[in-house]
């Protein structure tokens, strides 16, 4: 649209006045008319970005299109920009957005393109599931478009051309990794919820990404999973090396299992652990522990971890999860047997059971390492990784299960080597102790998951009845 100024001259008449003198009389002042002139404009760019070649586009391009396309104020992480023209023709630009999960939608846009004339968006029988969350666009000459979305479910050459979109976002990704993996890491928060969910849609997907996918350490390191296997590979070939019997001739004596429960058994506890933590500041006790020991852990700590893990143990039986709370590892505690422990063990279960009033509390006494902690609460990893799933169904709106009902099984270890402790099994019949049974489990349960509303108005009132013993 154009906007032309034109002038006008202003317009005279000769009369008479009314002494019959003739005068110049001005009509019509002089004036400036706006006339708008409208020319016709293209609504589609006739040449779009996607349909350059990677090497003349530059970044201020790519990220001025994104902008002008998908109207998002923030810039994308980076993009990938397809070009194939055998064995059939497709072009196309995805962008990997930044999300904040906290308040954003995770759901992306992709937009699809037939010769330059737009579709629809998010075509799921063409574009991959998982790509969803990403946005972009994708031109495809050779889509056929007088067939139904049914019809498209099964052709065969629309499953190659996602097959082919895949492919192209795991080698981006692979790549990146090798080349760049300080971008890699600095991206990874980002885009891990995407690729997570991509392993959990895509058998080939997963294949190719299993080695590239990071997990950020205590220190806040990122490692590959293979990394993560390597020390835990160290340690037992070292433990191997000790307990290797040697003959009479010096040659280590190969133990033969004779019973195939026995070698089940060994194969299971040949399984690699890598502990994880969800909540870094709830479980701040069983870290400072872990370090304490040298034990390092990943942090897992989005909605889409449980299922994820859950994924990587069916498909590899050499390596399990476990949170840093479901047991005591041999790491932490001192060398001592069950029968050294019997009488704490029974006293401190009876002791226990009776303050709590809950007779299906289960009870174990060790000798932790570190003699500050006096008891910590473990959990099942199988049962609470079923409670976590139903309530992830409660919130999808996919409940009819209580979460309740999968209550992971609870154990309360107490630190035989802590003095508190120590004082209890010495003094069980004090009229203290039952208070300070109760105590220590709170305590425990605090470092485990937060108490609920009546619990912690007793844990607040009980230890302000300690401070004023402690006063008197």
């Amino acid at each position: 649209t154009v906007v032309e100024t034109i002038h006008e001259e202003a317009k005279t008449e000769e009369k008479e006045n009314e002494n019959g003198e003739k005068e110049v009389v001005e009509v019509s002042p002089a004036k400036d008319k706006l006339k708008i002139v409208k020319r016709p404009v293209s609504l589609n760019d006739t040449n779009p970005l996607w349909a350059k070649s990677p090497n003349e586009c530059t970044d201020e391009e790519y990220k001025a299109f994104y902008r002008k396309v998908f109207l998002d104020y923030k810039e994308p992480l980076f993009w990938i920009h397809l070009n194939m023209d055998y064995p059939f023709n497709l072009k196309g630009i995805l962008y990997f957005p930044k999300i904040n999960t906290e308040y954003d939608s995770i759901e992306g846009t992709i937009k699809l393109y037939n010769n330059q004339v737009f579709i629809a968006d998010n075509i799921k029988e063409v574009i991959p599931e998982f790509l969803m969350l990403l946005k972009g666009v994708i031109d495809c000459p050779d889509l056929p478009l007088n067939v139904s979305r049914s019809a498209l479910q099964n052709d065969g050459f629309v499953k190659k051309i996602s097959e082919y979109i895949t492919k192209k976002v795991a080698d981006k990704l692979i790549g990146m990794c090798k080349t760049d993996k300080e971008n890699y890491e600095k991206y990874w928060d980002d885009i891990s919820p995407f690729i997570k969910f991509g392993c959990l849609k895509d058998t080939k997907f997963c294949d190719k990404m299993n080695d590239y996918i990071l997990f950020k350490n205590l220190d806040d390191k990122y490692l590959t999973l293979p990394e993560l296997l390597v020390k835990e590979e160290e340690k037992k070939d070292e433990n191997k090396d000790e307990a290797e019997v040697l003959d009479a001739d010096g040659n280590p004596i190969k133990k033969e299992s004779t019973d195939a429960a026995d070698e089940n058994t060994e194969k299971k506890d040949e399984r690699k652990v890598i502990y994880y933590v969800t909540d870094k500041l709830q479980q701040g006790q069983y870290i400072k522990m872990f370090k304490e020991q040298n034990m390092d852990a990943v942090i897992l700590d989005h909605n889409i971890d449980t299922s994820f893990i859950s994924q990587l143990e069916q498909r590899n039986e050499h390596y399990k999860f476990m949170r840093i709370d479901a047991d005591v590892t041999e790491s932490l505690k001192d060398e001592t047997s069950a029968e050294d422990l019997k009488a704490e063990t029974d006293t401190l279960t009876d002791v226990f059971k009776k303050a709590l009033n809950n007779d299906k509390l289960t009870v174990k006494v060790e000798k932790l390492k570190n003699a500050d902690i006096a008891s910590v609460i473990t959990l099942s990893e199988e049962g609470r990784r079923m409670q976590d799933m139903m309530k992830m169904c409660a919130m999808n709106g996919m409940g009819g299960m209580d979460p309740n009902m999968f209550a992971a099984d609870q154990t309360l270890t107490l630190n035989a080597n802590n003095e508190l402790v120590k004082y209890i099994f010495e003094h069980k019949d004090s009229e203290h102790v039952p208070m300070f049974c109760e105590q220590l489990y709170d305590l425990a349960m605090l470092s485990n998951q937060p108490l609920s509303v009546d619990a912690m108005a007793k844990f607040v009132q009980r230890s302000n009845q300690i401070m004023m013993l402690l006063a008197k």
